[in-house]
């Protein structure tokens, strides 16, 4: 009787994990919905403005008039932005990034610093004797491009002090539900892409292209660290809707084990109650 009082106890926490995996499955797939919208919407108004910002770096101009994020030098320090989750439950989403960040900061020659967003990748980078330029955290699963402002301002402001001489970004690409891949990418110096000479370029700015480019490219990197971050919101919550499905398909699996040994104990404490009955009938008689 004791064995299945312990497997109805069992059973019963199993059912309630169950539950509550099934709902944070139910919240994860509706944010996910939301996130991918959102990282999906960007991606036109990143694609365009490389395409202005090629056609508009193509122009003559000497170096001394190149803009500060334009500007290339020997590299002797970079910086890493790497974007992770906050929160844990999302399968080996978080590993995945930490270590794809630690294998690139090996990969280097020279010094690295560290620009921590999400509390995953800052409890994983805090372990290493690594330099911290900053952390941000609790951005929320819908943070708009205010929320973000800081950390593009701290990369560029070293990038053009010459604290810094490259700004990679390491962040989780959302390709579709079921897979999410780590990537590496640099943001600074900008790289701009070939001049699409099938489409009329010949712009007019006011006051000048230098001008143009002065907004333009700060935008630029603010939009991009954006983008990665909605990037990284829909993965993680894809990565957590099918954690937790998962997880609520071995609850089940391991549910039905459960109940059929509960039934296989009681089948046999019902047996061992008869075989005494019939025993103390026949010793009576």
């Amino acid at each position: 009787m004791a064995n299945t009082r312990a497997i109805r106890r069992r059973i019963k926490g199993v059912q309630n994990t169950a539950k509550i995996t099934k709902a944070m499955e139910m919240i994860a797939s509706s944010k996910m919905r939301k996130a991918q919208e959102r990282g999906l919407a960007g991606r036109p108004y990143s694609e365009k403005i490389k395409q202005v910002i090629a056609d508009v770096a193509a122009l003559p101009q000497s170096e001394s008039d190149l803009h500060p994020l334009l500007k290339r030098r020997p590299v002797k320090k970079i910086a890493v932005i790497h974007i992770t989750p906050d929160r844990g439950l999302s399968g080996g989403l978080d590993s995945n990034l930490n270590r794809k960040a630690a294998s690139f900061m090996l990969q280097q020659q020279v010094l690295v610093s560290m620009v921590l967003v999400g509390k995953r990748g800052i409890d994983y980078m805090r372990r290493f004797n690594r330099e911290i330029r900053a952390e941000f955290s609790k951005l929320g699963d819908k943070p708009s491009l205010i929320d973000t402002l800081p950390i593009a301002r701290i990369v560029m402001e070293d990038y053009s002090q010459g604290l810094v001489d490259m700004v990679y970004v390491v962040y989780p690409r959302f390709v579709n539900t079921m897979k999410q891949i780590p990537v590496v990418e640099q943001l600074l110096p900008i790289v701009p892409g070939e001049s699409n000479k099938d489409h009329n370029t010949d712009y007019i700015f006011e006051p000048d292209a230098k001008a143009v480019l002065d907004v333009i490219l700060p935008r630029f990197v603010e939009s991009e660290i954006y983008h990665a971050i909605l990037e990284s919101i829909a993965s993680e919550q894809s990565a957590r809707m099918v954690a937790m499905r998962n997880a609520t398909e071995s609850a089940n699996e391991l549910l039905e084990a459960l109940t059929l040994a509960y039934y296989k104990a009681r089948q046999e404490s019902i047996t061992s109650e008869l075989l005494d009955i019939v025993t103390g009938s026949s010793a009576i008689g």
